[in-house]
């Protein structure tokens, strides 16, 4: 079997992968989430960098020919290295793909006046990945962006719907209007964000569009196999999909139900250098 891999920190990714699915439904997949050691967002560039290797390498020796980094964080900060550096003398014929791009070129024809507000970890925030990867295909654009370090694990702790949460959804969503009033575009750069999109549609004034990764992300993938037939030639069509995690697997199972509505299998798996 030769699966897509999807890896993420944590949890958020699963949102990554159920609109994959729902799009490309026939392909094999195994999601693997680094649960032990999230978050991310806190984390340094070389330790982001270095366990997201660890990933990449563990999802190839899984039989992955093509893996989507379905984390904000690690697409920011750990994605380049990868693409430029490892994946020459690893293995050229292997692919590994982000979530940045794929959001950032739906924005010409969603943005109406080029003023984008970023709502993610803190990591992303700091790497600048956005407002960089915005400039090449909205170079006039106005992009603000505020770091939201409690949202995901509202998520993962499942109060995400509960009234706890309108305080924190209001504080960040009131701090990057009142960087740039003219938002009419708000990217949620986390990938645990969708999950919170009652509170936010709730907290952000009426004419704003809320901008989620999932299907976008999904139909980049579809396009993308569209283009590299050699690429789709090699995916197996079995429709079956593993999750792993470093994580207590018990734990994971219960925890991936708030995102996929679902129980699911899980192996618990090490990662290592």
């Amino acid at each position: 079997m030769t699966p897509i891999g999807l890896f993420d920190s944590g949890y958020g990714g699963l949102t990554v992968l159920d609109s994959i699915r729902a799009r490309l439904p026939r392909y094999d997949y195994v999601y693997l989430g680094d649960n032990a050691r999230a978050p991310y967002g806190p984390r340094s560039f070389d330790i982001v960098y270095r366990f997201t290797l660890q990933a990449v390498r563990k999802l190839f020796g899984l039989g992955c020919p093509l893996v989507i980094l379905a984390c904000n964080t690690a697409s920011a900060k750990a994605l380049r290295t990868i693409q430029q550096r490892d994946l020459p003398r690893i293995d050229p014929t292997r692919r590994v793909l982000g979530v940045i791009r794929p959001t950032v070129e739906a924005l010409p024809r969603i943005t109406r006046n080029q003023h984008v507000g970023i709502l993610a970890t803190e990591g992303t925030i700091q790497s600048k990945s956005y407002p960089l990867e915005i400039a090449k295909f909205l170079p006039q654009a106005t992009v603000s962006g505020v770091a939201c370090p409690l949202w995901a694990a509202l998520v993962e702790a499942g109060e995400h719907t509960g009234p706890g949460a309108d305080y924190f959804v209001g504080k960040r969503i009131g701090q990057l209007l009142a960087i740039d009033p003219q938002i009419d575009t708000i990217l949620l750069a986390c990938t645990h964000y969708p999950l919170l999109l009652p509170k936010i549609r709730q907290c952000a004034p009426p004419g704003i569009t809320l901008v989620p990764q999932g299907d976008y992300v999904a139909d980049s993938l579809a396009d993308y196999l569209e283009r590299h037939t050699d690429m789709r030639q090699r995916l197996t069509t079995g429709g079956t999909c593993q999750y792993l995690t470093t994580e207590a697997a018990d734990k994971f199972s219960q925890s991936a139900t708030v995102f996929l509505r679902q129980p699911v299998h899980v192996r618990h798996i090490e990662l290592s250098d």
